[in-house]
């Protein structure tokens, strides 16, 4: 068999998958990604022959394949969330923005150096690719579909899916300094390269994605919900398929213009959900996405958990293991409560969005995108241990704790809904 009969093999399953194990997995403590992952074991290690992929050797594979599930998921965040946009609305998002996603960048990348022995470039690559929350993968945490009402969205949800919709565009920054420091070949820093990297990297391409978005998405909204003439006004003829075209023009006009094209998509999806926030196309086109998006997680988690039965963990050390859980149990735990000190919610819910922050397809995209910039010493297949072995170890935990834990709240909540009416 070969890699592409794999492929088409996992399409199929994850297709089926997609649309049965929803209602199966629903209300239990497990998820879509964990049935995947185990599926992707299993079938490797059954004798039919499925060849494993190599994100080393298949890297440009990986890298588009990771980046379409990702925008796509992006696309379908944004459609979803209902909370008009606010800098005080949405204050939980800029503290996690802001204070848990470099802190994370900064700790990791301290520990990779220290504990690791790692060049400070692979090790402050290692902190960009792990700390960018998920879209993708956190289903079960982030908010439904579109309801059209902003009081139905409890801030647990709201805050979790905001954050990953945003920090995934965010964290390139991160890893261009990541692969500038590789390509200098340890001269290391300068006040001149800094001030490039911060003006460039950090301020010039996020303003253009930011842009660009804006742009975009008040144009689509206009022609889906405005237009007169009716041969244009596509929320009329309730296509899903739409939603897919809004997500690749946005991507495509910010990454021609140098932007960071993740940041358009999930501004784009906000501008056009604003447009017009209670019209019921917008669940026909979240709705669309959640289907791509189910698919492609799918092939990618069968890939994986292949990959891990062919010797993805063959480079891990001790050390490196380490080093991926802490990551989840303590470095996100102690920068995500940190960012929720003083807020409105309660020491529960500070807790879950503290735990839950969900490692996945974004941390593939990124390393496979700044491996095909350099080789990092060739730090290769260890860099890629380390990083499977964090995703799946989140896929798992997230994927048994999620559903309690969201449920815990939920009830929690409608409790305190029936007692201030009572």
């Amino acid at each position: 068999m070969t890699l592409s009969d794999g492929v088409y093999l996992c399409l199929g399953l994850g297709a089926l998958g997609a649309a049965v194990l929803p209602r199966v997995v629903s209300k239990r403590p497990l998820s879509l990604p964990m049935v995947f992952l185990a599926a992707g074991v299993l079938i490797e290690l059954l004798p039919v022959g499925v060849p494993a992929v190599d994100p080393v050797r298949e890297r440009l594979w990986v890298e588009h394949t990771t980046e379409v599930c990702v925008i796509v998921s992006l696309m379908g965040a944004g459609l979803a969330i209902d909370r008009p946009f606010g800098w005080r609305r949405w204050s939980s998002t800029w503290r996690l923005l802001g204070i848990t996603m470099p802190l994370t960048v900064v700790v990791v990348a301290l520990l990779a150096w220290g504990l690791l022995d790692w060049p400070p470039a692979a090790a402050l690559l290692l902190g960009a690719v792990l700390a960018p929350t998920d879209p993708v993968l956190a289903g079960e945490v982030r908010v439904g579909e579109p309801l059209g009402t902003e009081g139905d969205e409890d801030e647990v949800r709201f805050s979790l899916t905001s954050e990953a919709g945003l920090n995934d565009g965010l964290a390139f920054p991160f890893v261009y300094a990541a692969i500038a420091l590789a390509a200098a070949a340890g001269t290391g820093w300068s006040a001149d390269w800094i001030g490039s990297w911060a003006l460039t990297d950090l301020l010039g391409r996020c303003a253009v994605g930011l842009a660009v978005g804006c742009a975009v998405g008040w144009l689509l909204g206009w022609m889906f919900f405005r237009v007169r003439a009716s041969v244009l006004r596509l929320s009329e003829y309730m296509e899903g398929f739409v939603a897919l075209g809004a997500t690749f023009v946005s991507y495509g006009v910010a990454e021609v213009l140098h932007g960071y094209g993740f940041v358009s998509v999930f501004v784009t999806a906000c501008v056009i959900r604003a447009a017009e926030r209670s019209h019921g196309y917008h669940k026909v086109l979240h709705e669309f996405t959640e289907q791509i998006e189910r698919l492609l997680t799918a092939v990618l988690l069968f890939l994986l958990g292949g990959y891990l039965v062919a010797g993805a963990l063959s480079a891990l050390t001790p050390l490196g293991a380490v080093l991926g859980v802490l990551v989840l149990l303590v470095v996100r735990p102690l920068t995500g409560w940190l960012a929720q000190v003083r807020t409105a919610m309660g020491k529960k819910e500070r807790a879950v969005v503290a735990l839950f922050g969900i490692r996945g397809i974004g941390s593939l995209f990124y390393l496979s995108y700044a491996l095909g910039q350099d080789s990092f010493g060739g730090l290769e297949r260890e860099l890629w241990a380390i990083v499977a072995l964090t995703v799946v170890v989140s896929v798992v935990l997230h994927g048994v704790m999620a559903t309690p834990a969201i449920g815990y709240l939920d009830r929690r909540r409608d409790g305190a809904e029936l007692d201030g009416r009572s």
